[in-house]
């Protein structure tokens, strides 16, 4: 039997030990298979791109463990009345190749994105950061005020969309968790005085959310919505003013902010910092830029925080997807005793 985790207990387990201290937990999961990095099988995902949106394989491992996410992305869904992201995730054991663990990931997705903002920005954002931007309110603005609270402690939130009722959503869902919300009318207004800018759109197109204008010495950018070829959200020239920190370099620079620059274009590679190999900030007045796009470690990563911390609770339960004759070189025997059905 494998274990699982559906739908409704995987939004039993949020509720139960609540968003932020998820995120915050899944933070040192991460950082633990960050500084590991280097045993991982570092496959780019396998993406199938349509006008419509992507639909995308992300596969991994660390020699003692498999996983894999099917994840898609389809910017146009809520207007049909579909989720923009749908996933499902699952972790197998290398040593015989079974299948060991299997679990909604759309709400763990949600979860580990902001968890890996969150672990880059307590690196690489000012300590003394106590403001942040957000632009974009779709589905991961709540996560990822939760994680930067948790992590950073950021309880000031300037927010910008251009749907009203999405920045009244945020307003309704963070107000009461004791959060300091802003709802802004332009960009511009919405970063005035951040420290940490975070821009989440979920356009399928290559826009220009953030300028030059906007990015103030010492700002940390923590850059999520641009995601596949042809999206971005920020101006070239923020790159050029930023020191710019990426999961995979190879993935980054077809789904990337990154993707505007040659392929020489000098990135840092964020396991390194986590490993001392390279610095993270330099100065209060640097600019940092954490492009992300996500990558299978962060899957990897959030899959077996999840698994340890419903093991052994209701949470879980039984679901029989390995085919096991007494017998294993006697696969027919499973079916030769089937009526028929004439």
């Amino acid at each position: 039997m494998v274990k699982f985790v559906d739908v409704d207990n995987m939004a039993r387990w949020i509720q139960r030990e609540g968003v932020e201290k998820i995120i915050t937990g899944m933070v040192s999961y991460l950082e633990k298979d960050y500084s590991e990095w280097e045993r991982f099988d570092l496959i780019p995902r396998v993406a199938s791109h349509t006008p419509f949106g992507v639909i995308e394989l992300m596969p991994t491992s660390n020699g003692e463990e498999y996983s894999f996410k099917y994840v898609n992305g389809h910017p146009s869904n809520p207007a049909r009345g579909f989720q923009t992201v749908t996933a499902y995730g699952m972790l197998a054991d290398v040593d015989n190749g079974y299948p060991t663990f299997l679990a909604e990931m759309t709400l763990l997705t949600a979860l580990r994105t902001a968890a890996v903002s969150s672990m880059v920005a307590k690196k690489l954002a000012r300590p003394d950061s106590k403001t942040m931007a957000m632009i974009g309110a779709g589905s991961q603005a709540e996560f990822q005020a939760l994680g930067f609270r948790g992590t950073l402690g950021i309880e000031d939130i300037r927010i910008y969309d251009v749907d009203p009722e999405a920045l009244e959503k945020v307003r309704r869902n963070l107000e009461p968790l004791g959060f300091n919300i802003t709802v802004c009318s332009t960009t511009e207004e919405a970063v005035e005085g951040a420290d940490i800018i975070t821009t989440c759109t979920a356009d399928k197109a290559q826009n220009q959310i953030l300028g030059t204008q906007h990015v103030k010495p010492g700002v940390h950018i923590n850059a999520v919505g641009g995601d596949c070829p042809g999206k971005t959200e920020l101006v070239e020239d923020i790159l050029d003013m930023s020191t710019v920190f990426v999961e995979l370099p190879e993935q980054t620079r077809i789904e990337g902010e990154i993707q505007q620059k040659p392929d020489d274009y000098e990135v840092v590679e964020f396991w390194k910092v986590i490993t001392g190999k390279e610095k993270g900030r330099s100065s209060d007045e640097e600019i940092t830029l954490f492009d992300s796009v996500g990558f299978a470690i962060n899957d990897f990563s959030a899959l077996r925080y999840l698994r340890d911390d419903v093991a052994g609770t209701e949470l879980e339960t039984d679901i029989d997807l390995i085919a096991n004759p007494e017998d294993p070189k006697d696969l027919f025997s499973l079916v030769a005793e089937v009526p028929s059905l004439v």
